[in-house]
């Protein structure tokens, strides 16, 4: 089985154990090596055109408009096809309950139809929200399995959940 991992993550001011640190790697990206030191699976990062603030609280921000105007920020790109993957794990860390906006511009590109889609997120208390919901309802024809929320602050902990969970 060809596998895939697809994932949004930001670097900068986050929140992680409740205060506000500067990751060099953003925690999403973090659990993403780890899933690709398990698997071998081939990586692509989901990049908006515009990227989000570096601070944090301008970042959420922008984060919150987005959602409420149910914006499709553009990508830089995307990868040529999904054709060859049988298994897509998707990540993203957890902005207002769901996915961030440039995720569901990612999703509503491609059909998903015979795919696996594992999504996993990375949050600070709020686990994986309505994001399986969302996901189900843009990637019809695919079979969501059950997702695997990381708290961003042990992110570089979690390899062993990670482990059980792929």
């Amino acid at each position: 089985m060809a596998e895939l991992i697809v994932f949004f993550s930001r670097r900068d001011e986050n929140y992680v154990n409740g205060m506000i640190k500067t990751l060099d790697i953003g925690n999403t990206e973090v659990a993403a090596g780890i899933i690709q030191e398990l698997t071998g699976a081939e990586m692509f990062k989901i990049e908006p055109l515009q990227a989000y603030s570096k601070d944090y609280n301008e970042c959420i921000a922008q984060a919150q408009a987005d959602q409420k105007r149910d914006a499709r920020p553009e990508l830089k790109g995307y990868p040529k096809s999904l054709s060859p993957y049988d298994v897509i794990y998707l990540g993203y860390p957890n902005y207002w309950g769901t996915m961030p906006m440039a995720v569901f511009t990612f999703l509503e590109k491609f059909d998903f139809s015979g795919k696996i889609i594992k999504p996993f997120c990375t949050h600070e208390g709020s686990g994986m929200g309505s994001s399986q919901t969302d996901i189900k309802r843009l990637c019809a024809g695919a079979r969501i399995d059950k997702g695997l929320a990381i708290q961003g602050g042990r992110v570089k902990d979690s390899r062993a959940a990670i482990k059980q969970w792929i």
